[in-house]
């Protein structure tokens, strides 16, 4: 088993559901984060108050995946997500030890549906 993160630009976040969708991978949690990677932040002042205005938001994926499906899933995201700009997002690989599926008690393979 493995876990697949993604950092994605919101905007791409649709297109690389669709393209996820589109080889069989159709379950993941994915929420909304903050950060700022090369191009750094930057603060902004109105009327007396600062404001950091330079971290961009950001879609992050993870997904718990069979190893069959790993190299499907990250091309996708990779496909879909990809502008070619600075801020692309990464993808990240890494091993799951142990899974439990708390209401069946199935575990590891058997818990997920890939």
């Amino acid at each position: 088993m493995k876990k697949l993160e993604a950092i994605i630009r919101s905007s791409k976040f649709g297109a690389v559901q669709e393209s996820l969708h589109e080889v069989g991978v159709d379950f993941f949690t994915f929420y909304e984060v903050k950060g700022y990677g090369h191009q750094r932040g930057k603060n902004l002042s109105y009327r007396g108050a600062v404001y950091d205005v330079g971290y961009i938001g950001r879609i992050k994926l993870d997904i718990i995946i069979s190893e069959e499906f790993v190299e499907k899933a990250q091309q996708a995201i990779k496909d879909a997500a990809y502008t070619g700009e600075k801020g692309d997002g990464l993808i990240l690989i890494t091993n799951v030890e142990n899974i439990t599926n708390i209401r069946t008690g199935l575990t590891n393979g058997e818990s997920i549906n890939l």
